[in-house]
């Protein structure tokens, strides 16, 4: 048998691994964590990412793309209202635009970054992880590499889409450094692939679509955008690394740009907004590979509603769907809350064998 580490590099090398691989770390749900660690309250809140791990290694995980861990002990959240931004953040448009106005241009954010210190400290982290997964891989999603296409949280809905519509030249700046601060992250991430220390694919992108769409013209996405996109990713390319695309909503209108740009991956789908693997698994790469996919498990019409069985049967498919067409590392489609029963996580891996398939009737 390989490695949890061989069979992940081989799906990520577009290569067939002894079984398909699967990904852990969305789970936002501290009981479901527990119950797969064996670990009490105390235990979890003494010290949650470790239980996590575990939690993850009992699962069967080849490896992880984060922990997620509650605020406090009376809620299940990673994330609530406070964690996006409002349509209104106490900012007027004209504050808005003076501050966009004051930000540095793309090539001082570039000349000031400090890659040494900041690799150094990017370099611990994964380390320290690393180390603390043991035999899983530590493969953190890094949203921020590629290039940052919203700026809600620094002006809100309101007043980015403001600008985009009434700035335009201030649009474009924002997408300038949004491509600038993305390139000098995937360099963080191209020097760790170099010394061994990430794998040869990131899960990186943005929520930039609804069920309905980009909330950006696809017109403004591709003048403005995919060009900062493609420079953010070169370093990704350049040594060998797979960006995957996190698609949430419908993203089917910005496919061909993301993969000309040179994605070379997908994560996620919704199938009820078009998004599905039949589809995605008929694309190529722009130098004409087949695609590596993270997925197809959906948490919103999938996971919560289906029985074991089924989520059985649906892994399966999935599998047999990316058969010399793509290459797959089931993994779900966003956060499993606890709407999700954990007899549907333990079904999601043992229908690729990664845990020991329980008899009927029996314990978690």
């Amino acid at each position: 048998m390989m490695s949890q580490r061989e069979r992940l590099e081989a799906a990520f090398a577009l290569q067939e691994p002894d079984r398909t691989p699967i990904l852990g770390g969305w789970i936002a749900c501290p009981e479901h964590i527990m119950a797969l660690a064996g670990a009490n309250e105390e235990t979890y809140w003494a010290d949650p990412v470790a239980v996590s791990v575990e939690a993850y290694r009992r699962l069967g995980s080849d490896g992880l793309i984060s922990v997620f861990v509650p605020r406090g002990r009376e809620d299940y959240r990673c994330v609530d209202q406070e964690s996006y931004s409002r349509a209104d953040t106490g900012m007027t448009l004209q504050q808005a635009v003076a501050w966009v106005d004051a930000l540095p241009s793309a090539e001082e954010c570039e000349a000031g970054f400090a890659f040494e210190a900041e690799y150094a400290a990017f370099r611990d982290e994964l380390l320290a992880m690393q180390g603390l997964c043991r035999e899983m891989v530590w493969i953190p999603a890094q949203w921020g590499a590629g290039a940052k296409v919203t700026w809600y949280s620094e002006l809100g809905y309101e007043n980015f889409f403001c600008i985009v519509g009434l700035y335009p030249e201030r649009a474009r700046k924002l997408m300038e450094v949004g491509g600038a601060w993305g390139h000098c992250r995937s360099r963080l991430v191209a020097r760790a692939v170099e010394e061994g220390l990430f794998p040869k694919a990131v899960l990186l992108g943005e929520d930039i679509c609804t069920q309905r769409g980009p909330m950006l013209s696809p017109a403004f996405l591709e003048e403005h955008y995919a060009p900062q996109l493609a420079y953010g990713l070169e370093p990704l390319r350049r040594v060998g690394c797979r960006p995957v695309w996190h698609s949430d909503g419908d993203v089917r209108l910005m496919t061909d740009m993301l993969i000309e740009a040179g994605v070379q991956g997908f994560q996620g789908f919704q199938p009820e907004c078009g998004m599905t693997l039949e589809m995605i698994v008929e694309r190529r790469t722009r130098d004409g590979e087949p695609l590596l996919v993270f997925g197809p498990l959906a948490v919103t019409t999938e996971l919560p509603f289906c029985t074991p069985q089924e989520i059985e049967r649906r892994v399966r498919h999935a599998v047999e769907v990316c058969r010399g067409r793509a290459s797959l590392v089931v993994f779900t489609s966003n956060t499993i809350n606890p709407d999700v029963p954990l007899e549907n996580i333990l079904a999601m891996y043992e229908a690729i064998g990664a845990a020991p398939r329980r008899q009927p009737g029996s314990s978690l």
